[in-house]
């Protein structure tokens, strides 16, 4: 293999300033989604916990507006789950996850039903046209009846709802979205089907990944938007002329864009608090850039719950939660006073932050807080 070399904490760096997480930078919240490329959103305070962490002075009213504007928009994406994205990106990411959407949704769940692929491809276009304002699930389904002339069968709205490029739309507050999804249309028109436009969006894909995440293996391409290592490889390999080759710590094969942010690996990373399921644990194959695999089953729960862990010297060392007037922080090694003292700082910012909107945000996955090794636990006071 020929490139430069890059250790592996000098990997971390660069995910950490692709990130905005080695400082925290000066952008209108639209612009920082298109900076980091793609914000987990299954949980709807994810996005503007992560924005906190990126952004100064980020202002949650901010996000509330882009997503009404639909400047970012929140869909189905990258391993078939909610991601928070600006909209100029949203055509090509879905197409290029077209084939693994249609494959995953369309399949046996889906056909038990009694429809076929071929019908959801004729539903498509009809259910797009009906959501041309916020539909919600139950005038979804009551329309998809009245198209099939009965009540949906189990699976027939599972499958086309996700299927079908659908956004979600707004609903209520703290975070603009709810748990009780509503549906609209893209504002971008329908996205392409055809094999050729999903290869070429794919490429798309894999810089804009790049520009956030980079530098990465065919392996962390095809972890990251879930799409089979073939179709990863090829896209590099189109994409050749474009990108620069480097050597990874353990040999591997690592791609990246030219002139792209890769600092030195002593380069100092401030702690974080960051919000469940951030997208820099998710984005690779191999999670040790930025999560340790001592603590990897722990943040990463059975059933795919990622919580919301402290991020120190660029990398997850325990996990938070709100409590009682502060923060309760568990660090799963022994921290530097001086780090206590700077999460405590990041503590009191957050404790303000979600004083207006959800002071007891993710209460609803406190349970796994028993099942927690032996750690030392803190808490960080709210003022």
């Amino acid at each position: 293999m020929t490139g430069t070399r890059i250790t592996a904490r000098e990997l971390n760096r660069a995910t950490l300033a692709r990130q905005l997480l080695l400082r925290r930078e000066s952008l209108e919240p639209a612009e920082g989604v298109r900076r980091v490329v793609a914000l987990q959103a299954q949980q709807p305070a994810s996005p503007y916990v992560a924005l906190w962490n990126r952004l100064t002075g980020f202002d949650p009213a901010g996000l509330d507006t882009a997503f009404t504007d639909h400047r970012v928009v929140k869909a189905t994406l990258m391993r078939l789950t909610l991601h928070a994205v600006h909209a100029d990106d949203h055509p090509a990411f879905r197409e290029a996850m077209h084939p693994v959407v249609r494959a995953a949704r369309l399949g046996a769940r889906f056909t038990v039903s009694g429809l076929t692929a071929e019908d959801a491809d004729a539903l498509v276009p009809r259910l797009l046209e009906f959501a041309d304002r916020p539909r919600t699930t139950a005038e979804c389904e009551a329309w998809l009846g009245d198209q099939l002339g009965a009540p949906p069968p189990a699976g027939a709205w599972w499958g086309l709802r996700q299927y079908t490029p659908l956004l979600h739309a707004p609903t209520s507050p703290p975070w603009s979205f709810g748990h009780r999804p509503s549906y609209i249309a893209p504002r971008t028109g329908p996205v392409r089907t055809d094999p050729e436009a999903s290869a070429a969006s794919l490429r798309a894909l894999v810089l804009r990944y790049l520009s956030g995440f980079g530098p990465a293996s065919v392996a962390d391409v095809a972890q990251f938007a879930m799409v089979t290592r073939s179709r990863a490889r090829a896209a590099l390999a189109a994409l050749a002329g474009e990108l620069e080759r480097l050597e990874g710590a353990a040999g591997e094969e690592l791609f990246d864009l030219p002139g792209a942010p890769r600092p030195d690996g002593a380069e100092p990373a401030p702690p974080r608090l960051m919000a469940m399921w951030d997208s820099v644990l998710l984005a690779y194959a191999d999670r040790g850039r930025v999560l340790p695999e001592a603590y990897r089953k722990v943040v990463i729960r059975a059933n795919g719950d990622v919580l919301p862990t402290l991020l120190v010297d660029g990398y997850a060392a325990g996990v938070w939660r709100p409590a009682a007037g502060g923060i309760e922080a568990t660090a799963f090694h022994p921290l530097p006073d001086t780090v206590w003292e700077q999460l405590a700082v990041e503590a009191r910012s957050l404790v303000g932050f979600l004083a207006d909107r959800e002071p007891e945000v993710y209460r609803r996955y406190a349970h796994w807080w028993s099942r927690l090794p032996d750690a030392t636990v803190r808490l960080l006071p709210a003022g």
